[in-house]
């Protein structure tokens, strides 16, 4: 069966963007840059796989659907219609109208669902992107947490998990360390 993933990057008061969707101020050195590149290929947008040294045509190598709410989506002042053109994209919102965006699924109903009908398909793993508010509504859902872990205070802005109170247990099973401070755990469901 599929796994949920959620992979992502989070300050270290627990933030994963600012309150605007921010995140150019997450330190991220040439080093980290080069190994998360190979390492983590389907995270980068086709369009911008050029520009990093991928081939947009790769496929992909860890998910090959994308979930992501409707925040993280669309971003202010950097939407692209569809950002992830190498995988099953799908965008939950119930705000959003299908015909206004042809390049990505819009799903306006209940996110479990639609995790647990996507697990039972073929394939590979499906990347929870974000944001922190579907993360909440499909806690129960996740299956593994990528974790990257910035050494930065964001001070506000969007929670990793959100509206919820629902103490649940992972286990951390693999860290990679950056001489910034910077890392990345994997976290498999306790």
């Amino acid at each position: 069966m599929r796994k949920l993933v959620y992979y992502i990057g989070v300050s270290l008061d627990g933030y994963i963007a600012g309150p605007g969707g921010e995140v150019d101020f997450y330190p991220t050195p040439p080093s980290y840059v080069e190994w998360m590149t190979p390492e983590f290929p389907d995270a980068m947008p086709t369009h911008l796989r050029p520009h990093v040294g991928l081939d947009p045509d790769l496929p992909p190598k860890h998910w090959d659907t994308v979930l992501m709410g409707r925040g993280t989506y669309i971003l202010p002042g950097e939407h692209v219609e569809s950002p992830f053109q190498h995988m099953k994209q799908y965008v939950v919102s119930a705000s959003l109208n299908q015909a206004d965006h042809p390049g990505v699924e819009i799903f306006a109903g209940d996110p479990v669902e639609l995790v647990r009908e996507l697990k039972r398909q073929d394939g590979l793993d499906i990347w929870l992107c974000g944001g922190g508010n579907l993360a909440g509504q499909l806690i129960d859902e996740i299956d593994e947490l990528i974790v990257k872990s910035y050494p930065v205070v964001a001070g506000s802005g969007v929670p990793v998990f959100g509206g919820v109170f629902k103490p649940t247990q992972f286990t951390p099973v693999r860290r990679k360390e950056f001489d910034n401070g910077a890392q990345v755990t994997w976290f498999e469901r306790g």
